[in-house]
This record gives C-alpha cells, sequence and structure tokens, in this order.
C-alpha cells in the first residue's frame, strides 16, 4: 500500500457528513427486553428512561406461564427519529415450578434472529425498509432482597449470555440502605463470575468515552428506581418518590443510579449495543443455523470452499437423497402392487370356488325342479286320463238307464 499526498481538495472527507445525513434520514430502531418478576417496576422504569407515557397494563400474578408482550412506539427528538420496541415478560418468576420459566425469553430472541436470517436469505432482500426486532438490549431486573441472586436468576442470564447483551440493574433501590446495597453490589458480581455468567461491558476502545465505560462496567448492576411522580424540590419540579420520611429524586446520583444507567444505556453506548448485536450474538445464531442446513466454509478435507461450492455440494447431496428416497420408495411400491397382485388373485380363487359352488348349487336345484316338473306332469296326465276314464264310464251308464226306460213305455 502506498501513501500519496493530494495536489488539493476532493472531497471525500464528507463521507461522515453523508454518513450521518442518511443514517437521520432513515432513522433508528432500538430494542429493548424487560426480564423480571412482576412488580419490580419495569414498566414504570422505560417511562422514566425515555421520559413518556407508554401503553402498559398491571400484570397479574396467576399465569400458568411465561408470556412475552412487545410494544413498538415511534420517537422523536430534535431531528432523529426512533424506532423504539419495549418487550416486557409477563408472569415471569411467578409460578410454583420456574425450571421452564427462562425458555419462553430464550425463544422469542431466537425468533426474532430466525426472521432476520430468514430475511437475509431471500433472493430478493429488503433489509433497509425491513424491521428489525432483534433485542439489543436485555435489562435484567433483580428483586432488592439484599441475599444474592436467586437460582433463577443465574439460570436463566446463563442462558442469555451468548444471546443478547445483558444489563443487571438492581429494582427498587430505595428499599435498601446504602452499605446493603454496596455489599449486595459486590455479591452479584462475585455469584455472575462464580456461575460463568457473562454480562454487557461498556467498550473501551473509543477514546473519547474509554475513561467514562471504564469507571461505569464498575458500578454494575446498576441501582435503579423510577417514578410517573414529579414533585416540587426547591424551585424546580423533580421525577421523585415520595415516602413519610422523605424524598427520593430518581434523577439525582446521590440517591440511586438512574442517570448512569440512562446516559450508558442511550446517551453514550446505544449504538455500540446495536453494533454487538449484530456483530456478536446474531452472527453466532447464523453461523449455527447456517451448519445445521449443512451450509460451511470448510470442506471435507478442511479446505476453503465458496458458499456457491457449499450449496452446491448441498444441492447434489439432497438429489441423492431424493434419488434415494425414490428408489425406496418405487421399491415399496413394486413390492405393495406385487402384495396387491397376490390379494387379488386370491379374492379371485376364492370367488371362483364361490361360483363354482354355487353354479354347482344351481344346477342340482335346477336337476330337482326338472324332476318335480317331471312329475308333476306326470300326475297331471295320469289325472287326466283318469278323468276320462271316469267320464267314459259315466257316459255309458247313462245310455244303458235310458235304453231301457224306451222298452217299458212301448210295453
Amino acid at each position: 500500500m502506498r501513501n500519496l499526498k493530494l495536489a488539493g481538495h476532493v472531497g471525500f472527507d464528507t463521507l461522515p457528513d453523508q454518513l450521518v445525513s442518511k443514517s437521520v434520514q432513515c432513522g433508528f430502531n432500538f430494542n429493548i427486553l424487560c426480564v423480571g418478576e412482576t412488580g419490580l417496576g419495569k414498566s414504570t422504569l422505560m417511562d422514566s428512561l425515555f421520559n413518556t407515557s407508554f401503553e402498559s397494563n398491571p400484570s397479574p400474578h396467576s399465569l400458568s406461564g411465561v408470556k412475552l408482550k412487545s410494544h413498538t412506539y415511534e420517537l422523536q427528538e430534535s431531528n432523529v427519529k426512533l424506532k423504539l420496541t419495549l418487550v416486557d415478560t409477563i408472569g415471569y418468576g411467578d409460578q410454583v415450578n420456574k425450571e421452564e420459566s427462562f425458555k419462553p425469553v430464550v425463544d422469542y430472541i431466537d425468533a426474532q434472529f430466525e426472521a432476520y436470517l430468514q430475511e437475509e436469505l431471500k433472493i430478493k432482500r429488503q433489509l433497509a425498509t425491513f424491521h428489525d426486532t432483534r433485542i439489543h438490549v436485555c435489562l435484567y431486573f433483580i428483586c432488592p432482597t439484599g441475599h444474592g441472586l436467586k437460582s433463577l436468576d443465574l439460570v436463566c442470564m446463563k442462558k442469555l449470555d451468548n444471546k443478547v447483551n445483558i444489563i443487571p440493574v438492581i429494582a427498587k433501590a430505595d428499599t435498601i440502605s446504602k452499605p446493603e446495597l454496596m455489599r449486595f453490589k459486590t455479591k452479584i458480581m462475585s455469584e455472575l463470575a462464580a456461575n460463568g455468567v457473562q454480562i454487557y461491558q461498556f467498550p473501551v476502545d473509543d477514546e473519547a468515552v474509554a475513561e467514562m465505560n471504564l469507571s461505569m462496567n464498575a458500578h454494575f448492576p446498576f441501582a435503579v428506581c423510577g417514578s410517573t411522580d414529579f414533585i416540587r424540590v426547591g424551585n424546580k419540579m423533580v421525577r421523585a418518590r415520595q415516602y413519610p420520611w422523605g424524598t427520593v429524586q430518581v434523577e439525582n446520583e446521590n440517591h440511586c443510579d438512574f442517570v448512569k444507567l440512562r446516559e450508558m444505556l442511550i446517551r453514550t453506548n446505544m449504538e455500540d449495543l446495536r453494533e454487538t448485536t449484530h456483530i456478536r450474538h446474531y452472527e453466532i445464531y447464523r453461523r449455527l443455523r447456517l451448519e445445521q442446513m449443512g451450509f460451511s466454509d470448510l470442506d471435507s478435507d478442511n479446505k476453503p470452499q465458496s458458499f456457491q461450492q457449499t450449496y452446491e455440494h448441498k444441492r447434489q447431496l439432497l438429489r441423492m437423497e431424493l434419488q434415494q428416497k425414490e428408489d425406496e420408495m418405487r421399491q415399496q411400491f413394486v413390492i405393495r402392487v406385487k402384495e396387491k397382485e397376490t390379494e387379488l388373485k386370491e379374492a379371485e380363487k376364492e370367488l371362483q370356488s364361490r361360483f363354482d359352488r354355487l353354479k354347482k348349487e344351481h344346477a342340482e336345484e335346477k336337476r330337482k325342479l326338472d324332476e318335480a316338473k317331471k312329475r308333476l306332469e306326470d300326475n297331471q296326465n295320469e289325472l287326466v286320463k283318469r278323468r276320462q276314464q271316469l267320464l267314459t264310464q259315466s257316459t255309458g251308464t247313462l245310455g244303458h238307464g235310458t235304453l231301457t226306460l224306451g222298452k217299458n213305455k212301448k210295453k
């Protein structure tokens, strides 16, 4: 590579400006998954993060399983448009048997990856206008017990750490004291490290935000609390929670880590979360799915091969498999035809034997009927003869009586 000096201004130094203009024109999308038990303030925290009021209904505690509900909103700040999708886990941790509580969450994340993969594999792709629903960050809400993580928390985060960027947050942090909160944070991080759970780390490769992100990585998990109420403190209205003993200001860093979470999540590292989702988590899913489909970058001899070669090889294997199945089906068809012919021949023999038997019985019946008819005719002829004889005898006797009567008259 040779380095050359330009004799004058060319203009490709405006490429960043062109990229910014194009991005602002197309808009951005960001998808947040909130995982946590019912009543930990997930919806309230989302309202506080984006300083608005999203649609939300109280979730019951009597659901038989975990359900995921997503809502998409279009937000605009200055001239930047953001399509925000919030996904809530309804009924998470409310069941007596929590063994499969994480499965609907994992299935939902995989379903969004699969939808993007199917769009990417189309011949006519429309990725520019495709609504990308892949989860960019998972805010895992931890119950403020002060006694460490639950088994469900560890199992779920372990199942999700290679599929989504996990940021653990301690919900309703205003319910425990400062010393308890510090001990609770330390215990949570030690349990995550002991169980091999990989949570999202803010990037430190950019010099502009490296120092800030490095310091924020030490604040995990963030202890937050949200509120939809505004209370006057001094001369201004602040988002806060009013208690009998005092006021907790949501945006006061001395009271909770809400500001730190908002700065890191939205203002500083939103694009890195989107990029990490695409480059790391989606690529892992895509590679595994393509390997399941039979595609690979290496052939049987561990030599590099193109996607086209893999496709042709896979196509040839499928053709051979289809040909083999066709031959097997043809053989089965021939065997079944022979079996059917044998059955038909046996049925034909049985029918022929029945026909012969019925024919013989019919001939016997006919012979018997002929004999009976002949006997009947003989009896009839004999009866006719006897009648004639009787008539003849009766006629002779009547004639003799008439002759005798005539002689008597003469006398």
